[in-house]
Parts: C-alpha cells; structure tokens; sequence
C-alpha cells in the first residue's frame, strides 16, 4: 500500500530514530515565524542588525573570488577549510593571546556545527554534560540528539558556580559546555578568576571544555578577559568561534580550534556530515578579510549594539515593575529577566504578542527543571525608537498581569 494514500499509512510506515524523541522544536525557531511581519516589535532572535551587514564588500569579495578563481570556487575542497582563511583566523585569535595555528584551525558550517561535531565525537547514549542553566537553547538540542544527560549548573552574576562545577566533575561526564562571554540567554560572562578555577578543574579531573564564544567581538564596556583557550595548556579547551554575529549569519562561516588529537576526530567527524563548508564563500571571505577594515567594521557593531542595549537597559528600569529583576551585560546580544514566581512568561508573550511585541520566554532554556517566570530579550534588532516603544508595551502587560 502507498504511504501517500493517508495519514494514518504514513504515520504507521515511518519508523524514526529513538534519540530523536528527546530533541525538543526549539521555541526561538518556532517563534520567529510568528514574528516575520514588520509590524512586530520583535525582541526574539538572536538576530544581528540587517543594515550592519557589510553587504557591498561581501558581493564585491564574491565577484571577485569568481572573476579571478571561479572554477576552483565552485569545486569540492578539503574538508579542513580553505588555507588563507584558517590563517587569518588563527593569527586573529593569537591577538587574544589563543596559541593557535592554521593546522588546528577547522572551518565550519556556522558555529552550530561546531557544538554538533564536538557532541558527536565525546558523547555517547547516556553519557553526562555539563551545562551552564539556562542554555543556549540550540546547544541543549544538538547534546540530546546523541542522547546525552544535562548536569545543569546555576549561575550568577560572573558565569558558572564553581562549587556545583566540582560537584557535578564528580558524576563522570565527559564535556563541560560554556557560552564564556555575553551567554546565550542571561548575557553574562565567566569572571577571570573562575576561568582559572574551571581550567584547573578541567584538569584535575580529564574532563573537556567546549568552549562556545560567538559574542566575545562584541564587548560595548569593560576589559575582555582572556578566553579558556587562552588558559589551556593541555589541549582540553575546544574553541568556537564565528563569523555569524560580525559579518553574516547567511555565510555560515564558523570554525573550530582544538588539540591536534582531538582536531583528527572531529574532522573525521566533519566528513561524514557534509565533506566541507561551502567553498564559494570560504574564498569570499578570505578575500574580503584581505582588504576590509574587520576591526573598524566591529567597532562599529559596537557603538550601535551599546547603544541599544543601553536603550533597553534604561527603558527597564523606567517602565518595568520594581519587582522584576534583569542582568546588566557589557556586551552580546540579550538581557535576561526574571520575573515574580507567580508570573508566568509564556502567558505575558502571548498576551504582548497581541500588543504586537515578542519576545522568548525562558522557560525552553533550561536543562533541569523549567521555570515559567523568565524571559529573553534581544536588543540588537530593533532601532532605539522601536526598543522603547516594545518595552513600554510588555511593561504595560506585566503590569496588568501582576494586578
């Protein structure tokens, strides 16, 4: 019989992988569909600014990686990415004191695959993680893709407890996963001295770090700390970084530093997922990178992201209620709040949804025990006008919500 004939075939001739009953539809995904309309004040995705997209120098760098090495463009590459690129990546990150070199250099399909490929070579069905809590959320869905245990991990104000850090290295697991500057979703970052701590424990007890850093360009206040990778003098800290948050996330150009041992398996790894990162636009951005001005363009990121995340921080503080709490980040994308227990975030996005404004609620972020009185905010998409506009509006929820 055709599976074509009805529903009821179709669903009874289609027998699924059982790992993939864990992976929960991510909520910032499903949202952003709701949120596409432009009437929308849209707080939701982690979405950089559009009108900050180097787009002249990006289509520039394209005509002239196909007027000058076309048919080499449009080849099959080497799985490890194109040679010029992963130089000037390695030399970038030697600036922040990272002792890499082009050989350990991996390019990726955006820095996603990067988290993907480290899971698919450590963990195994049953085996444990530890995760900073809340968690980027996407992260959550590629760890339990290979059916891996979350130990959540709470945090504060300077990233990750180490206390429970400790606890948790006790229970045997085999990857410590840490978003270590500007988190995905409260905004904070590990403080110096619990980078050192965590290097120490990493390894006093052999357990990796991955290491995931796609804001760490994005810093609007303070001094940057030095990046685990930094610190590691054992090969135990995997790098991630990306272009996504800089240049385009369309491009999707990340890319991978590790140990030479831990390099090999995740190549591997990488060639059984997709043979390579797209070559065209591995050559386009190394041509693109010889000539423009990356550091000049960041600084630029940096002035209108500060000054829209101190838009919201301010329209916070004006318009929210004295009860709700949120984080204060010197860079990245989000503000994290929390609200009173007895507030539930899900029922305010729908009730601000009718009042045209989005936001994520924080409940998906969780790896433990999900708890209904968080929310997400994004400030990097939205003009200062719009940002003042959308809080007022949740403010004006939340306020009749708390009544």
């Amino acid at each position: 019989m055709s599976i074509l004939k009805t529903e009821t075939a179709k669903s009874a001739s289609v027998r699924f992988a059982r790992r993939m009953s864990n992976v929960r539809v991510s909520a910032v995904r499903e949202i952003l569909k709701v949120t596409e309309r432009p009437e929308i004040i849209s707080f939701a995705g982690g979405l950089p600014a559009p009108e900050l997209f180097p787009v002249r120098e990006i289509a520039r760098a394209h005509a002239q990686v196909f007027d000058e090495d076309g048919p080499a463009a449009l080849q099959y590459s080497t799985t490890e990415g194109w040679r010029p690129l992963r130089e000037w990546i390695a030399a970038r990150m030697r600036k922040r004191g990272i002792a890499a070199d082009a050989d350990r250099v991996l390019i990726t399909t955006g820095s996603q695959q990067g988290i993907d490929l480290a899971g698919k070579v450590f963990l195994e069905p049953g085996d444990r993680i530890v995760v900073e809590n809340p968690c980027y959320v996407a992260a959550l869905q590629a760890f339990s893709a290979y059916e891996a245990t979350p130990i959540p991990v709470d945090s504060d104000d300077d990233g990750m407890r180490m206390d429970q850090i400790e606890k948790a290295l006790t229970r045997d697991p085999k990857l410590i996963y840490i978003v270590s500057e500007f988190s995905n979703p409260k905004g904070i970052t590990l403080s110096a001295e619990r980078r050192s701590r965590l290097i120490d424990l990493s390894l006093r007890y052999g357990v990796p770090i991955l290491e995931d850093n796609p804001y760490g360009e994005l810093r609007y206040a303070g001094v940057a700390p030095e990046p685990l990778a930094a610190l590691d003098r054992n090969g135990l800290v995997i790098h991630i970084v990306t272009f996504s948050k800089t240049l385009s996330p369309g491009m999707r150009i990340g890319w991978l530093l590790a140990s030479e041992e831990i390099f090999k398996e995740v190549v591997t790894a990488k060639q059984a997922a997709d043979l390579h990162t797209s070559t065209v636009e591995q050559r386009a951005a190394a041509r693109m990178l010889q000539e423009f001005d990356y550091d000049g363009h960041v600084a630029h990121l940096c002035l209108v992201y500060g000054e829209r995340c101190k838009t919201m921080r301010d329209a916070i503080e004006r318009h929210f209620p004295s009860e709700t709490r949120w984080t204060k980040p010197d860079g990245g994308l989000f503000l994290w709040v929390e609200l009173p227990k007895t507030v539930n975030a899900d029922e305010v996005y729908a009730e601000s949804l009718r009042e045209q404004v989005a936001f994520v609620p924080g409940a998906s972020f969780f790896a433990g025990e999900q708890r209904t009185n968080f929310m997400r905010l994004n400030f990097s998409n939205q003009t200062p006008e719009r940002i003042e506009e959308g809080i007022k509006r949740i403010a004006g929820v939340l306020k009749r919500r708390m009544k």
